[in-house]
């Protein structure tokens, strides 16, 4: 399983390397929105709540617009039958998701670092804020790759992912929200732990329902 995972995985990076579409798509989003929020918003002078919040809802939109193309690429490129023939659906689903793990790890990376610099925040709980960039990269990651192979097929595929999507990472983002809290502003109480475990449930939960959905999605399609 690893290797052909890994194959699918080096596909995906050499493709974006050549086409560069995610990575110019999610970088002006997101820049666009750090600037919006610094000139327009006032966002230094809201509550702690909003603020952890705020960076969330960028890096969601962020997400959706370029994790979309993950599965919808190989039907539009005719690479769906191709893959089905050549490589087992676990692997496929393994690859793609590691790869939406990486490039959302970038994402987040990207982000809160100018985030952090134009808020003039600081990161009070290191631990916590490495925990809200890896388990928010593997919820986001599960979530968008599963619903991406869901809706590659359809007619209108950006309307259908997002509202298959949104439901879904809701959960994702109250809790990110506040772990985010905790890392940037409050700082580790006795009731953060249970802020890190639902975080860490979410992401176990989201990522074996996808491997456990992805065969009879991929079958189906």
């Amino acid at each position: 399983m690893v290797k052909p995972a890994l194959s699918i995985l080096k596909k995906e990076i050499a493709l974006e390397l050549r086409t560069k579409y995610a990575i110019n798509t999610l970088l002006a989003f997101t820049g666009a929105s750090l600037l919006l929020i610094l000139f327009t918003l006032r966002a230094e002078q809201m509550d702690p709540t909003p603020k952890s919040g705020l960076v969330w809802i960028i890096i969601l939109f962020a997400a959706m617009t370029g994790m979309m193309r993950s599965f919808v690429q190989e039907t539009e490129k005719k690479t769906w039958t191709l893959l089905q023939l050549h490589a087992n659906p676990s692997d496929i689903f393994a690859g793609k998701l590691i790869y939406n793990f990486l490039f959302l790890l970038i994402l987040h990376l990207f982000t809160f670092f100018f985030y952090i610099l134009m808020m003039n925040m600081q990161i009070v709980s290191v631990p916590y804020f490495i925990y809200s960039i890896l388990f928010g990269s593997a919820g986001l990651a599960a979530v968008t790759t599963l619903t991406s192979a869901m809706i590659a097929q359809a007619d209108r595929k950006g309307a259908v992912f997002s509202v298959l999507c949104i439901p879904l990472v809701v959960p994702l983002l109250l809790v990110l929200t506040s772990t985010t809290k905790i890392a940037l502003i409050e700082g580790v109480s006795e009731s953060s732990i249970g802020d890190l475990t639902a975080l860490i449930g979410y992401c176990g939960v989201t990522i074996t329902a996808g491997i456990l959905l992805f065969d009879y999605i991929w079958e189906a399609s």
